[in-house]
C-alpha cells in the first residue's frame, strides 16, 4: 500500500501568517491532542461585540524583547491536562497555520510555556492526516 502523506520531522518551522509570525520553531507531539503556544499578557475583550483575546508573543526564543501583540477571536475555553499533570483552563484560537507549501486551519490554546524549550508545541489535530512524523529527523521544510 502507498501512502501519499508529506513526512515531518520532531522539530520543524512553522507560520501563523494570521497573527504576523514568520519561521516559528515548534516541536512536533503526536501525544498533545491540541497544539499550545507560549504567550505572555493574556487578556480577555470584547472587539466589535466578539469576545476576543489580546496576547504577546516573543517569536524568537534568543530575543526577547522582539514582542508580537495579537489579537484573535476566542473559539472555546477548555480545561488541558498538561505533560507535568496540572490542569488548567485556557483560551483556544483558531488561526491558519503553514507548514512547507500547506496552509490549513489549527486550534491552538494559549499558555504560559516559559520553562519548556520550544515555544509551540504542534499537537496531533494539526498535524491530521496531512503528516507523518519521522522522529529522527529536523527541520525537514525549513
Amino acid at each position: 500500500m502507498k501512502i501519499n502523506k508529506t513526512i515531518i520531522g520532531r522539530l520543524e518551522s512553522i507560520a501563523l501568517p494570521e497573527l504576523a509570525i514568520n519561521d516559528l520553531q515548534v516541536r512536533v507531539d503526536t501525544g498533545a491532542k491540541t497544539s499550545s503556544l507560549h504567550v505572555d499578557n493574556i487578556t480577555k475583550i470584547v472587539k466589535d461585540g466578539q469576545k476576543c483575546v489580546t496576547f504577546d508573543i516573543h517569536p524568537d526564543a534568543h530575543n526577547v524583547n522582539s514582542i508580537v501583540n495579537c489579537t484573535a477571536p476566542i473559539s472555546d475555553i477548555r480545561n488541558v491536562k498538561s505533560s507535568n499533570g496540572t490542569a488548567e483552563q485556557r483560551y483556544v484560537i483558531e488561526t491558519n497555520v503553514t507548514l512547507g507549501t500547506e496552509t490549513w486551519p489549527i486550534e491552538i490554546t494559549l499558555t504560559d510555556r516559559s520553562d519548556m524549550s520550544y515555544l509551540m508545541l504542534f499537537g496531533r489535530e494539526a498535524i491530521g492526516k496531512r503528516f507523518l512524523v519521522d522522529p529522527s529527523k529536523v527541520f525537514i521544510h525549513s
